[in-house]
This record gives C-alpha cells, structure tokens and sequence, in this order.
C-alpha cells in the first residue's frame, strides 16, 4: 500500500481551528471574528467531534473561553495567521500509519509572514506524534483538493505563479504532488476568485464532495465578478472527466467598495457536520441547500462568516483534520 491523502469526508479524529487574536488582520472586525470562529467550533463540538481551538496567549484563550463551550479544548500555540489549512501538517496515510507531511511556507507569495506560521504546522505533527516528511516545494494545503483516489485539483494561478516556485515546471510540481500525497492525477483549474489572497487557492473555487465528483458554483446576478471563472473551472473539470454539481455563488459581495472573495464552497467537512459560511447574501440559503444535497450522511448548516472573510478566509482555510488512524 502507497501513501494517499485521505479525502475531507473520511472519519475524523478531531479538528484543529485557529482562534483570531490580531487585531491588524481584522480591523474592526476582531470581536466578531472571533465569534464567528467560536460558533464553528461550538457547532463541531456539538456534533460529536473533538475539536482542538488553537489561541495565542492567556488573553487570547481567556476571549475564546467566553465564547466556546467547554466541549471546545483550547491549545496554546504559537501561530499569526489563523489559516491552519494552510499552515498545518497536510496528514497522509503511508502504508498502515498516518504521517504528516510539510511543504515550504513564504506567506502566500510573500505577502503575509507572521511569526510561528513557518513553525506551527511541524510543532502539531510534533505533538500528535507523526512521523513528517518535508518538501522545499512551497504549498499550502488550501491550494490542493483531493477525492481520495488519487486525484487532485489545483490552480494554475497559484501552483504555476512565480511567487511560489519559480524554478519548478508544472511537470515537476505534479510529480512532487505524488511523491509527497500520493496524487497520481492533477485537475489543473485556471484563475481563482477575485482578490483572492492567496492567489486563488481551489478550496475557494471547487471542492470534491464525492470521489470525482465536484461542486463548482454558478454566477448569480449579472453582476457576480466571478461567473466566467466559474464556467472555465466547470468546463475544465468536465472536459477531465469529473461530474459536476452546481451551486449558486453568493453574487457580488463587496467591502469598502472592493470585491470580497466570498465563497460557499469555502465549507469545512467533518465527521458529522459540514459548516458552510454565509455572509448575509440573498443566495445564502440556496447556496446551504445545494451543498446539503450533496452530504445525505451529514448534517449542513450555513453559520455567519463576513468578519471572518475580512480577515482573508473562511471556515475550510481556519482548520485542519486529523484523519482517523
């Protein structure tokens, strides 16, 4: 038996989430941030799931301590951004036993190095007691979606951009992404959505919700910014042979007069629930229902997560599953 990155929907042992605690990432939004990441967790906890929320510092964990329940166990770490999908130890299975794996981190394209993000992703493997294996590659784990066979989807605009791994061909990108994960297949997708931080991670753009299956969203209004990257990353997944299930976008979504990059498909899976952000659009609940359909096994809630998107994500990129040995 090779190495395979299970897929988001196999059973969890439990689920890291960061816990907001600066203050410059969210101006004017920390308090509610930090609510809305407490209601994620809350509602994780809730359904059966041990959930690990990450804080900062005594005042940091003294604010989470108001806000979660006592199902919630806090860890004191030391992080900056909040996004441990993208930070975290990725978790493979090689042969019988989970280990983890860790790519290089630059913040984003060199846009965002806080202290601890180059260091928490190995102190959680550490502390889970996981062999790890590094790769110099520089990849964040928002960046990739799995279906547990093999197959993985990407972006071109953030694997092939030139503020990640100048010097690698897509070639050699798609062989460390089966030397490190197990990935044998690359679905390459083009642009992600607009004003995307991260320079358009999949896990804002497409997901797989079964193996080759995949919901993409469709444009809604005529104003949605996103509805032509939409249909290429639906018609480049079809043309690959992948099935696809459509749900509405949340439309144009904006801040200060600019274009948030908000995203249904920014949903977290685990074991019992699958939480997906909502952000006060008309859409909200259709955007729920059409991924609810897609989860019969599952409970689906849609829980509030504008303040969180002001800070550069949502609920899939602020956590990381540990996969059940």
């Amino acid at each position: 038996m090779g190495i395979l990155m299970p897929p988001e929907w196999a059973p969890q042992d439990f689920l890291w989430i960061g816990f907001p605690h600066l203050a410059q990432e969210w101006p004017g939004y920390l308090d509610r941030a930090q609510e809305q990441i407490a209601g994620f967790a809350n509602a994780v906890a809730d359904s059966g799931q041990a959930v690990r929320l990450l804080v900062r510092d005594d005042a940091n964990a003294a604010r989470a301590r108001e806000l979660v329940s006592g199902a919630v166990t806090l860890e004191h770490r030391i992080y900056g951004d909040i996004w441990l999908r993208d930070t975290g130890p990725l978790i493979v299975r090689d042969g019988a036993q989970r280990a983890a794996r860790r790519f290089g981190f630059n913040g984003w394209g060199g846009k965002y190095l806080m202290p601890g993000d180059q260091s928490i992703g190995a102190d959680l493997a550490r502390d889970a007691e996981l062999p790890t294996q590094t790769c110099a590659m520089i990849l964040e784990g928002g960046a990739i979606d799995g279906d547990g066979t093999g197959l993985v989807a990407v972006t071109e605009q953030c694997l092939l951009n030139p503020n990640r791994n100048p010097d690698l061909s897509r070639g050699d990108i798609e062989a460390e992404l089966q030397h490190m994960l197990g990935f044998d297949r690359v679905l390459w997708l083009g642009e992600g959505l607009i004003n995307d931080h991260t320079d358009g991670h999949v896990d804002n753009l497409a997901r797989f919700v079964a193996p080759s299956r995949m919901v993409v969203p469709e444009g809604t209004g005529s104003d949605d910014p996103n509805a032509a990257i939409y249909d290429d990353a639906r018609q480049r997944a079809e043309n690959f042979g992948v099935d696809i299930a459509a749900i509405p976008s949340p439309g144009l979504i904006t801040r200060d007069g600019a274009i948030e990059p908000a995203s249904y498909v920014n949903f977290a899976i685990t074991t019992h629930l699958v939480v997906v952000p909502t952000f006060g659009s008309d859409n909200d609940e259709a955007g729920v229902a059409a991924i609810a359909k897609q989860f019969p096994d599952r409970s689906v809630i849609g829980l509030p997560a504008d303040a969180v998107l002001a800070g550069g994500g949502g609920f899939h990129c602020a956590s990381q599953q540990m996969p059940t040995a």
